[in-house]
């Protein structure tokens, strides 16, 4: 069966917050979002043939509580579970559905409500699911916690010890993305650093500080997505947003076989999903102007430079101290301020890079512009990850 073509419509998304910031609960999050979504394609909810709900931390049929707040019409619903690429597996297959020809129009739509902190395991009576990836780490470099930065400080000062990369290259990705938030209203922290304060505030596990790490958010978003066919029967030409290839990607042996930290943290999970995209869309990374990549930690975003190809592998820190992923630069990286600043609820991320980008495309991301992507033939590119593992990559174009 011949693939259909698949469209970004609509997309919202809320703020995102400190959790326990404000009051109010994922459904207030969901229908925020949603409607958001919904208005922004010009569509009533009833219109929606099937949903995909991405959330990490709640009780089953979250996703249906939380989507009811739009509307209760029979339609599929589904709960995604897939660590931080939760909101990006959600779109993944709502995408699926309309490139299969199953559906005309499908809704994906996360959330979080999180607590402060660091992540940490929620059950401590059964196997957990990092256990491996952390075991094989621990062989690499000693064991430390919190997990989280302990696996990506890993792979950071693997790089250094590999390639001669330096704590300032890992700093000034903090010190980009943190001023790269202050024009994004959505974004949690909207506050300019220094290089200084950056590489001054607290350590959490060299080379990472505190204003390289991604916060724990609450926070939602939703994207409806179409079919050509609904595209034109609804006339949202001007606004679509074509996704022109998209990959999910798991861990393969040679997670664990490489003896490399980097691959432990998704490095090579990341390479084949990018690779993915690139020959379905027909595209090089010289092709994209905007890219949304998952920085929940800065040495994350510099070995990810390198798996999606914008250089070869021990050079990412060049691109750093040539300003290749800020404005003025060959591509601007994370205009949204990434999760280092714009905040990481997980199920939402994936989805708030979606919006980014499309906003992107669309040419109406005001302050954040990116001029060239907004030009005929632009192109965004977007990377999410969860470990244990997924990796999801998309290129978008606005519909010709």
């Amino acid at each position: 069966m011949a693939s259909s073509k698949v469209y970004v419509v609509g997309v919202g998304m809320t703020k995102f917050e400190k959790p326990g910031s404000k009051d109010w609960d994922y459904p207030d999050m969901a229908r925020e979002a949603g409607t958001k979504a919904l208005d922004d394609a010009g569509i009533a909810y009833d219109q929606v043939q099937q949903v995909h709900v991405g959330y990490v931390y709640g009780d089953s049929t979250s996703g249906q509580r939380a989507v009811y707040e739009l509307g209760r019409t029979g339609v599929p619903i589904t709960n995604v579970n897939n660590n931080c690429s939760t909101g990006s597996t959600a779109l993944y297959l709502a995408a699926q559905a309309i490139r299969g020809g199953l559906y005309d129009c499908t809704l994906a739509l996360g959330f979080e409500k999180m607590q402060p902190g660091s992540l940490m395991s929620q059950f401590d009576d059964r196997t957990n699911p990092m256990m491996d990836h952390l075991m094989a780490l621990a062989e690499l470099q000693e064991f430390a916690m919190p997990p989280a930065p302990y696996m990506f400080g890993a792979a950071g000062r693997e790089h250094m010890e590999r390639y001669g990369t330096t704590l300032e290259h890992f700093a000034k990705i903090g010190y980009k993305n943190h001023k790269h938030s202050v024009n994004n209203p959505y974004a949690q922290f909207q506050t300019e650093y220094t290089l200084e304060e950056i590489q001054n505030s607290a350590v959490i596990y060299s080379p990472l500080t505190k204003l390289q790490c991604s916060p724990t958010s609450d926070g939602s978003g939703a994207v409806i997505l179409a079919s050509e066919a609904f595209v034109d029967k609804h006339g949202l030409g001007d606004q679509a947003v074509e996704m022109i290839g998209q990959a999910m990607v798991t861990d393969m042996e040679s997670t664990f076989t490489d003896n490399s930290a980097q691959s432990l943290v998704g490095k090579e999970m990341s390479r084949e999903a990018a690779r993915q995209v690139y020959e379905q869309a027909g595209i090089t990374p010289d092709d994209v102007s905007v890219i949304e990549l998952h920085d929940c930690f800065s040495a994350n975003e510099l070995i990810t430079y390198e798996a999606l190809g914008l250089c070869a592998d021990g050079e990412g820190g060049k691109l750093v101290d040539n300003d290749d992923t800020t404005y003025g630069g060959r591509w601007v990286v994370n205009p949204s301020g990434g999760l280092i600043s714009k905040g990481h609820p997980l199920g939402a991320t994936g989805l708030a890079q979606c919006s980014e980008l499309t906003w992107q495309l669309r040419g109406t991301a005001d302050a954040r512009q990116v001029e060239r992507a907004a030009q005929p033939g632009g192109v965004a590119l977007q990377h999410n990850i969860g470990l244990g593992g997924a990796v999801v990559v998309s290129a978008y174009r606005k519909a010709q």
